[in-house]
C-alpha cells in the first residue's frame, strides 16, 4: 500500500510540473497551507508609505512610481516567427523573434494611472519577496495607500504604445532581464510544510535585486516587468474568470516572459516560491507649483 501511495505522489508531481502553454509558472494549482513572504528564507519585507512634500506634490504620481498615460489595445496582432524550443515534443513557449507588426484590431481604451517603478517593496537594489498570495499582495498595496494593478494596466506599462511583445523589443534577449535560468525542480512536500519551506525557497531561488539589469526596462521606464518574479494582478480583462487573480511577467525560469501573457489558473490563496507583485495607484490631485501661483498673483495685482 505504501509503495502504491508513493507511486501516486510521483505521478501527481510529474503532472503538476509538466510545462503548459497556458501558464508561466511551473507550480501546483493550489497550496493550501499558510503562506509566508520570503526574501531569502523567512524574512518578511514591508514597504514605506510615500509622504508628499512641497517638491513632489505637483506631480500626478508619487516619486517612487511611474505615470502611465496611454491607450491600451485589448487585442494585438503578434505573430511569432520562430521559437527557442525546436524539438517536436517541446511545447512552444518562448518566442525568439516576433514579426514587427503589433497592429491593434480592437477599439483602444485610454488608461492613466501610476505604477511602481520596481517590484515590491519598490526599492532599487532590494530582492523582491516571494511566496505571496494574491490576498497578501492586495493587502500590502492597500496598507500604503496603493492598490494591486489590473492586468490591462500592467500590460500597457510593459509593452508601451508600440505594443512590444517584450519590454525591450521584438526579439527575446536572455541577458536583458532575469529570464531563461536553469530550471530547478521543486519539492512540493518540502515547500508545503512550513518548517522546511524556507530552506526549499533558498534552494530554488534565482532572484536578483530590483533594477539590477538596466536593459530590463519598458518604454515608460518601469523595471523588471518580465522575469525575476511572477507578479500578481487583478484579472480584469477576463472578468475574474476563473479567478480574480492573475500572474504576469513570468519568473526567472524558461517560460513565456512576455508583456501580453497571463496565467489565470491559480486561485487567490495560491502562493509559490517565485510569486511576488508590484502596486499601482490612482493619480493624485496635482497642486499648483508655488512659482505659478505667485506669478498669477503678481499679474492680478498689476491689473
Amino acid at each position: 500500500m505504501r509503495a502504491s501511495a508513493s507511486a501516486a505522489v510521483v505521478a501527481l508531481t510529474l503532472l503538476l510540473f509538466a510545462p503548459s502553454s497556458r501558464s508561466d509558472s511551473f507550480a501546483p494549482r493550489s497550496v493550501s497551507r499558510s503562506s509566508q513572504a520570503f526574501v531569502l528564507g523567512d524574512i518578511k519585507t514591508t514597504a514605506t508609505p510615500v509622504v508628499d512634500d512641497d517638491d513632489d506634490a505637483v506631480h500626478a504620481c508619487a516619486p517612487d512610481m511611474i505615470e502611465i498615460d496611454g491607450d491600451y489595445c485589448p487585442w494585438v496582432d503578434q505573430h511569432c516567427l520562430r521559437y527557442l524550443e525546436s524539438g517536436p515534443e517541446e511545447p512552444k513557449l518562448r518566442c525568439a523573434e516576433f514579426r514587427r507588426s503589433g497592429s491593434c484590431n480592437m477599439t483602444t481604451e485610454h488608461k492613466h494611472f501610476c505604477i511602481d517603478r520596481y517590484e515590491w517593496p519598490n526599492r532599487r537594489g532590494e530582492v523582491p519577496p516571494v511566496s505571496m498570495t494574491w490576498y497578501d499582495a492586495k493587502a500590502s498595496c492597500t496598507s500604503i495607500g496603493k492598490r494591486l494593478c489590473q492586468d490591462d494596466e500592467w500590460t500597457l506599462a510593459c509593452e508601451g504604445q508600440e505594443h512590444l511583445p517584450y519590454p525591450y523589443g521584438y526579439s527575446r534577449n536572455s541577458e536583458a532581464c532575469n529570464t531563461d535560468r536553469t530550471y530547478r525542480s521543486p519539492d512540493n512536500q518540502l515547500y508545503a510544510w512550513p518548517p522546511t519551506r524556507a530552506a526549499e525557497v533558498v534552494r530554488l531561488d534565482q532572484r536578483e535585486p530590483s533594477g539590477a539589469r538596466e536593459s530590463c526596462v519598458s518604454a515608460y521606464g518601469v523595471h523588471d516587468m518580465v522575469g525575476n518574479v511572477d507578479e500578481w494582478v487583478v484579472n480584469e480583462t477576463q472578468r475574474c474568470k476563473p479567478f480574480c487573480s492573475g500572474l504576469k511577467g513570468g519568473a526567472w525560469t524558461p517560460v513565456r516572459n512576455r508583456c501580453r501573457a497571463m496565467t489565470t489558473g491559480h486561485e487567490e490563496k495560491f502562493h509559490y516560491y517565485q510569486v511576488g507583485f508590484r502596486c499601482c495607484a490612482e493619480l493624485r490631485a496635482k497642486k499648483t507649483p508655488p512659482s505659478v501661483t505667485n506669478a498669477a498673483s503678481v499679474a492680478s495685482v498689476a491689473r
